[in-house]
């Protein structure tokens, strides 16, 4: 089943506001001249609310993936995309959010060239900016874009220009520019995905009768898979540890106990968010029955269920949720590009300036990995899968002495886990048997990463406690 979209010129100018104000808010002060700090950490001044508001929105980008995997497997939406996520986030809380606030560094690789050296923090500045790539969030405004318009020109079209109307208020406003638009972004996509569950219950019932009529798979907290495909979404959460935008947001706050606290705030939001997009895709499911794109579950249900003037207020909060992680990324990557790697060979040119320009050079990048793998579950999965293993131990040494390697095999430390990790992705594709012989390629990544930890590690001696 395909709905088509049926917008009024309400709903058309609902959505034109959207990017109004997310435009007048990006340009407020971009006037002012910047120093480096003020650009990439708003000075270090973040306040609990503008930290809660900036990660919790940039933290859920990827709705539309969220929609196609609760739409397909069910309540499994908790074990892959929740709990992991929640346990690993309070762990940071515990573990590193006071240490990287009180660290001078601005970003992961320039903490880890603090710690082992320029090579390293050259290295993982590619790894990083790999690992915030774009794509799947430009992937997402792509099919919502086509969507909404109904025509059938490729979906390319509409991402380029969503991804460069973001990469143009970042680059001028930097991340005070991405934290003024998360504000209003968050108050959008609660709304709308609120909205979304009332109107579902409405015309299906309550939870409980939902429950009722769900096919079993829907109801298992499996959702069908195999425990090792679950509990590789468990190691996959320790993409927490090394996601830069976790890590930029901590260094930004104004004092540690606003990270601490911070990031214990923002994991109650993203539970009551997952428990609204949860059911979305359930009513989506038992509402719509089969349909032609599970991606597009969300947008589906609204357009079925939403009167004129409430279908526009909802593709908005969709285009809120998606388009707060894509600044924040965009940012992130060119960040990465410009100041953790090519100013170091072009010492001349400002690094605002080459953050900038990296900023457009990571949307292009993005696209064009988008057209390799046009599923976002599936960006997740290959760039998790193959850069979290070489980057996880290096950059907890950095913080926690009992994970610190010596300086001459963090090289060695970062490239042999994410060549087992790609090699073993390659090996699946090739003959057909992803995953290679029944194991998930982040496995062999993660082992050899502890591996080559034991080989590498430096010599660790807790402190005696005093008497």
């Amino acid at each position: 089943m395909r709905v088509p979209a049926a917008f009024s010129w309400l709903d058309w100018l609902i959505i034109a506001g959207y990017f109004v104000i997310v435009a007048l808010l990006s340009y407020i002060h971009h006037h002012k001249k910047v120093d480096e700090v003020e650009f990439l950490l708003s000075g270090r001044r973040l306040t609990l609310p503008a930290f809660v508001a900036t990660l919790v929105s940039t933290w859920y980008g990827g709705i539309l993936g969220v929609g196609e995997y609760s739409y397909q497997f069910g309540i499994s939406m908790w074990l892959v995309f929740g709990i992991p996520f929640y346990v690993f986030s309070l762990i940071y809380a515990w573990l590193l959010a006071d240490k990287i606030r009180k660290h001078p560094a601005y970003s992961i690789p320039e903490a880890l060239r603090m710690q082992y050296g320029s090579r390293a923090g050259k290295l993982s500045a590619l790894f990083v900016f790999l690992l915030v790539s774009p794509a799947p969030y430009i992937l997402m405004l792509g099919l919502l874009f086509q969507y909404l318009s109904g025509s059938d020109a490729p979906f390319l079209w509409y991402a380029v220009g969503v991804a460069l109307f973001s990469t143009l208020y970042v680059s001028i406003g930097g991340f005070d520019a991405v934290v003024r638009t998360d504000f209003f972004q968050l108050i959008m996509m609660y709304l709308g995905f609120i909205l979304l569950v009332i109107f579902s219950i409405q015309h299906a019932g309550g939870p409980a009768t939902l429950w009722q009529k769900l096919p079993e798979i829907h109801r298992s907290w499996t959702g069908g898979h195999s425990i090792q495909y679950i509990v590789v979404w468990f190691f996959i959460a320790l993409w927490t540890f090394v996601d830069p935008a976790f890590h930029q947001r901590v260094a930004a706050a104004r004092t540690p106990a606003i990270a601490r606290r911070g990031i214990m705030l923002s994991v109650l939001c993203w539970m009551l968010f997952d428990t609204l997009t949860l059911l979305s895709g359930l009513y989506g499911y038992h509402i719509l029955g089969a349909i032609d794109q599970p991606t597009m579950v969300y947008p589906y249900l609204a357009n079925f269920l939403f009167p004129i003037g409430l279908k526009g207020l909802f593709f908005v909060a969709l285009l809120a949720t998606i388009m707060s992680t894509l600044d924040s990324y965009l940012f992130l990557s060119g960040q990465t590009l410009g100041r953790d790697f090519l100013a170091h060979y072009f010492p001349r040119i400002p690094s605002i300036r080459l953050i900038r320009i990296s900023i457009f050079a990571a949307a292009m990048l993005g696209i064009l990995l988008l057209m390799l793998y046009p599923s976002v579950i599936s960006l997740w999965y290959v760039i998790g899968s193959i850069m979290v293993p070489g980057l996880l131990i290096p950059l907890l040494g950095v913080y926690l002495p009992a994970f610190r390697i010596r300086a001459n095999w963090v090289l060695a430390q970062m490239i042999f886990p994410t060549l087992a990790a790609l090699i073993w992705l390659i090996l699946g594709e090739y003959t057909a048997t992803s995953p290679y012989l029944g194991i998930e390629p982040f496995y062999p990544g993660l082992l050899v990463s502890v591996l080559s930890w034991m080989l590498g590690k430096k010599p660790y001696k807790q402190k005696a406690p005093h008497v």
